[in-house]
């Protein structure tokens, strides 16, 4: 009698003990890793066009490791490794562009920390779409390399505003370090419980005129930025098998 009893709580318990609910606490992943391929496009001085400069857009590599806390908030830490460009010479109008010829370039090595907001609450889903939101603070590690040289002296003559910022640009010393705040937009498509795919936007705030190596020379009231597109493959670890029962004891 004591057996046929133990066997209809268990009977009991594994019918209902993993409810919905249930697995929602005990059954869900707990961490996320990726990895995204895209590019970086600078937005400053150097480009007429207040999307950025498409024209000189140069490649990152993105990386990075997630907690997911609930079916809507994670934190993540990100790594990005790329490159900005800027150069006038893409530009033929306005014309002082061309004259002006300004450009520059500088390696990026940037670390952030990022909340994450999944507008579904799909962080568990094991198979789907799951839109996102993000914001964070990061550091950006450059190495700016700027070049004037082109410049057509001749085009603007040496009281002029811009030539007189030249000056003043040159003994500006340039930034080896920046405190960005990456904000963006994202989606996933989870194809199994582990494996997805992903596509995202993240637009960087800066703190410097600088990013470019020009400012009063060119335009010290706007602020330079940058921003990414990427694609990558994300993998999903920590779910437990919900198949594997416990040991009945008689």
């Amino acid at each position: 009698m004591n057996n046929v009893l133990k066997e209809a709580i268990w009977v009991l318990i594994l019918t209902y003990g993993y409810s919905p609910a249930l697995q929602s606490q005990t059954n869900n992943p707990k961490f996320q890793f990726g990895v995204g391929a895209g590019t970086f496009i600078y937005q400053g001085d150097l480009t007429p066009s207040s999307l950025g400069s498409y024209r000189t857009m140069k490649p990152v590599i993105n990386l990075f490791a997630a907690k997911f806390f609930n079916p809507f908030l994670s934190l993540r830490a990100n790594l990005a490794f790329g490159g900005l460009n800027g150069d006038d010479a893409k530009y033929s109008d306005p014309e002082y562009r061309r004259q002006r010829n300004f450009n520059f370039r500088s390696p990026v090595a940037e670390g952030s920390a990022i909340a994450e907001w999944n507008v579904l609450g799909r962080n568990y889903i094991s198979k789907g779409f799951s839109p996102y939101l993000f914001a964070g603070v990061g550091y950006s590690f450059l190495k700016i390399k700027r070049d004037w040289s082109n410049l057509n002296t001749e085009y603007f003559s040496a009281e002029s505003e811009l030539m007189m910022g030249v000056t003043e640009d040159a003994q500006q010393s340039l930034p080896e370090g920046l405190l960005v705040l990456p904000v963006g937009i994202g989606v996933r498509y989870y194809l199994s419980d582990k494996i997805g795919i992903s596509a995202e936007t993240s637009y960087r705030l800066a703190s410097t005129d600088y990013l470019d190596g020009f400012s009063r020379a060119a335009n010290p009231a706007k602020k330079d930025h940058y921003y990414s597109h990427t694609v990558g493959v994300v993998y999903r670890v920590g779910k437990k098998n919900m198949l594997d029962c416990p040991v009945i004891r008689y």
